[in-house]
């Protein structure tokens, strides 16, 4: 009992550095670089001097050997503070990039991307979606075709929707290299610089949310790739993905809840000061019961996100589970962020209430990382089977 006091000690603590992080260095910030669209490089770079970057990692590779609730943290209070582009980004370079590269990648590989991505010298990506093959990764059509002549790998095809699009130093491409196969089974993961020749960084693409998310289009025209750039083990690299899978989902499913509970926080404080019929908002019971039912939503996803967490930090968690919690928390995040925007009354809707961008922020939530609709594909067989 005195070492789980202990650590929650330890995580309240680390809550309070990302909140100051946020205070000097986003908050006064953020609308402009939501106006730019992208986060600056400094940033990235500052987060790496806070230790906010792939806390979890262990220490010989730049980390902080952490374990897993420190670094779900970091995207839990950007998420609830309101800064869901720096949220999701860093999710995607510290949460994902870096534990495919950890779990999978060559001891090579980890030596030098991993410290470099701790420090924030390196941003990764990932790049899965194609134009024509969104949540079915067995759709894709990028290819990495064997030269025998020189034992490297040809790749073509583009990718989009990528996240830190613009800003990445190098991004794990996923690419068909046995065209005889279904893609589940002849499919392999590269590292490829931003620098290769060959690779082209799209137009950065225009949201209805997430505005400095950097997200892009990506070609690839001719790219080389050694052996040595193989993520994981040749043509199954598909499942590397599906083991990586949940892990993501989580994250996912832990930034609603952070989201909603945020949303909650400026609504709460909001029903307080503004008044109707010679009374706080606050005071009428129709909103008093609206904020209960929200309130008691949140509550629960919470209670499930954290333990399909604990189940994570015990390599335990299954794809239902974490396909449970993210399908569960981004729909109540939508709902959450509706209902707050709508006790805003017409305030709500203006951009310069920040739960106006809470609502816009929070729809691609039951897109990304596979649909809702995808969601509820893979909870039905594993309760149904096939």
């Amino acid at each position: 009992m005195n070492q789980s006091l202990a650590i929650e000690e330890e995580i309240t603590l680390f809550k309070k550095t990302i909140e100051a992080f946020a205070k000097k260095e986003i908050e006064d910030n953020y609308s402009q670089w939501e106006i730019d669209g992208i986060l600056p490089r400094q940033l990235w770079e500052k987060l790496g001097n806070a230790g906010l970057l792939c806390v979890d990692i262990p220490e010989q590779y730049g980390g902080l050997g952490a374990p897993l609730h420190f670094a779900v943290n970091i995207v839990d209070e950007f998420s609830r503070l309101g800064y869901s582009s720096v949220s999701g980004n860093l999710a995607v370079h510290s949460n994902i990039v870096a534990h495919y590269i950890l779990n999978a990648g060559s001891e090579e590989q980890k030596a030098y991307y991993l410290p470099k991505m701790a420090a924030g010298d390196y941003i990764g990506a990932i790049a899965m979606t194609e134009p024509g093959a969104g949540s079915d990764l067995q759709g894709i059509k990028t290819t990495a075709i064997k030269n025998s002549a020189t034992g490297e790998y040809v790749i073509n095809g583009s990718k989009t929707f990528i996240s830190n699009g613009q800003n990445f130093d190098f991004v794990i491409v996923v690419a068909k290299t046995n065209l005889a196969v279904p893609a589940s089974k002849g499919t392999t993961l590269f590292i490829i610089d931003a620098d290769s020749k060959g690779l082209t960084k799209g137009k950065k693409l225009k949201k209805m949310g997430l505005h400095s998310a950097d997200t892009s289009e990506l070609f690839f025209e001719g790219v080389s790739a050694n052996p040595r750039q193989i993520v994981g083990e040749l043509d199954n690299g598909f499942i590397t993905l599906m083991h990586e899978l949940p892990r993501e989902r989580s994250i996912l499913a832990v930034a609603a809840c952070g989201a909603m509970e945020g949303a909650l926080e400026i609504t709460i404080k909001y029903l307080h000061e503004r008044e109707a019929f010679g009374k706080p908002l606050s005071q009428l019971q129709v909103i008093r019961h609206k904020i209960a039912e929200m309130t008691t939503e949140a509550k629960v996803n919470r209670a499930y996100v954290n333990q399909c967490l604990a189940l994570l930090e015990r390599n335990q968690l299954s794809t239902a589970d974490a396909s449970i919690a993210k399908l569960s928390s981004t729909e109540a995040q939508g709902r959450i962020a509706d209902g707050c925007l709508q006790l805003f009354g017409g305030y709500g809707y203006m951009e310069e209430y920040p739960i106006s961008r809470a609502f816009t922020d929070a729809r691609v939530q039951r897109i990304y990382g596979g649909t809702s609709e995808i969601m509820k594909e893979i909870i039905s067989k594993d309760v149904l089977g096939k």
